[in-house]
């Protein structure tokens, strides 16, 4: 029995962070229900490319779920959804603030008809403040939040993170507020809102720059693949491509340089200290690439495992599902889709032991589920 068995989750969230979200919670065992707009559906489902017709986007992001088709602008379609809403243990939806409540569904009239209810929001900025009513969009989200400024090279623009970071790490906070919420509920008998903002989410992992700025008073600036308070600690290039290191210790340091045979830099002046070595840290790259253009990757990879030094080869994505830990661990799973065939798609990154995720339900077709669980909802009124 997986850890959320009998757990019953109202989305009505679409894209990426919700659904991210609420497939979490899927896998986990929980009956997540996806509300959709019975034309189109989850927006991502007609994204490029596709797979027999289906949007690759949406299948790697809801299965585990059922899908309902329900116009919540229809007198019908709006009291379906509230007659869920009274078994349901959870909502979560991506709304701009304001627009639930235009429709009958803000979280006071939802709480009033199911006090028990976990109700969550994820938003751009919050359900409150002067930017509440702003829609949220990843890219702008990163813009906003000074992750672009931080990412690039000096001599070059602001860039945005390569997947849509903000989205994730919401979904992420998501669950665990809605976990969060219903511990407590164990205790009170009572739901609670849970307010996500993205803006805070990408705010939240920004503490290191942020500990710089308020500790000096002086914005840091965008360093490239360097690292702003440890060095080495940055891709450097060897013979046949390029191999990342993280020496974040004096320990550390003590082991690369016997790596490499080169203990004089271990005792260099300009590379003594870890603060020398930021301060010095291009004298300090021109000495170890110097090094290392005469070693492969694999070459360095062999030394700095034997001394215990962090390193890895910097890999294209499908390098990256050609690592031994994909195969070993199980990082690729393959669903069975009755429109699609087989799904190739990631597995659950939180490993159980005793009550592992199940994977039951594979991405559904728009509707597939309104029926079913309109019927059973009839039933039990």
């Amino acid at each position: 029995m997986a850890p959320l068995d009998g757990l019953r989750v109202i989305d009505l969230t679409r894209v990426v962070a919700g659904p991210f979200c609420t497939m979490m919670l899927g896998d986990m065992g929980a009956e997540v229900l996806k509300i959709e707009e019975p034309e189109h559906g989850d927006d991502s489902r007609g994204w490029a490319p596709f797979i027999a017709g289906t949007g690759s986007f949406y299948l790697a992001l809801n299965r585990s779920k059922k899908s309902v088709a329900l116009d919540l602008k229809a007198p019908e379609g709006a009291a379906a959804l509230r007659r869920l809403i009274e078994t349901a243990d959870v909502l979560i939806e991506s709304f701009r603030p304001g627009s639930l409540a235009e429709l009958g569904f803000d979280y006071d009239a939802m709480s009033a008809l199911n006090p028990r209810l976990i109700y969550c929001s994820i938003s751009g900025y919050g359900q409150t403040g002067p930017a509440a009513e702003l829609p949220g969009y990843d890219a702008v989200i990163q813009g906003e939040a000074g992750i672009m400024d931080m990412t690039g090279f000096p001599d070059g623009a602001p860039t945005r993170v390569g997947v849509a970071i903000t989205d994730y790490l919401a979904g992420l906070y998501a669950i665990q507020g809605i976990l969060l919420a219903l511990t407590d509920r164990q205790k009170s008998g009572l739901g609670q809102r849970v307010d996500i903002a993205l803006f805070e989410a990408m705010l939240s992992v920004m503490r290191l720059p942020l500990s710089v700025l308020l500790a000096t008073g002086a914005t840091p600036s965008r360093v490239g693949n360097d690292h702003l308070n440890i060095a080495p600690y940055e891709p450097l290039r060897a013979q046949d491509g390029l191999i990342i290191v993280a020496v974040a210790n004096p320990g550390l340091w003590g082991r690369f340089c016997d790596a490499i045979e080169r203990p004089a830099l271990r005792d260099d002046p300009r590379f003594r200290t870890n603060t020398d070595r930021v301060v010095n840290r291009d004298a300090l790259k021109h000495e170890i690439e110097t090094v290392f253009r005469g070693l492969t990757v694999q070459e360095l990879t062999r030394r700095f495992e034997a001394k215990n030094v962090p390193c890895g080869r910097v890999r294209s994505i499908s390098e990256a599902l050609e690592h031994p830990q994909v195969a070993a661990r199980e990082v690729l799973m393959v669903q069975q889709h009755p429109q699609v065939g087989n799904v190739e798609t990631l597995a659950p990154v939180i490993r159980l032991s005793r009550t592992p995720a199940e994977v039951r339900l594979p991405p559904p077709a728009l509707g597939e589920h309104t029926a079913e669980v309109l019927a059973v909802a009839d039933r039990h009124r």
